[in-house]
C-alpha cells in the first residue's frame, strides 16, 4: 500500500485547532461547543408550559350503586 501525502496546509490547519482546543480546555476546562443553541429559561416556551399544566384526559366509568348503566 502506498502512503498519501499530506499537504503542509492541512498540516498547519490541522495543529492549529489542535491547539486551540488545548487552550480552550485549559481556559475553561473543558471543550465548548460553538454549534449548539442554548435555549434561554427566561424566555417562553408554550410546549414546556402546556406540558406541564396539562393533565391528560383519562376517562374512567364508575359504575353507580343502583347498578344502572349509562
Amino acid at each position: 500500500m502506498k502512503t498519501k501525502k499530506r499537504s503542509s496546509i492541512l498540516e498547519q490547519v490541522k495543529s492549529a485547532r489542535k491547539q486551540s482546543r488545548e487552550e480552550e480546555i485549559q481556559t475553561h476546562g473543558k471543550s465548548i461547543n460553538y454549534r449548539k443553541v442554548m435555549e434561554s429559561k427566561k424566555q417562553y416556551n408554550r410546549k414546556k408550559n402546556k406540558a406541564d399544566e396539562e393533565v391528560l384526559p383519562y376517562l374512567f366509568i364508575v359504575p353507580s350503586p343502583g347498578g344502572e348503566g349509562i
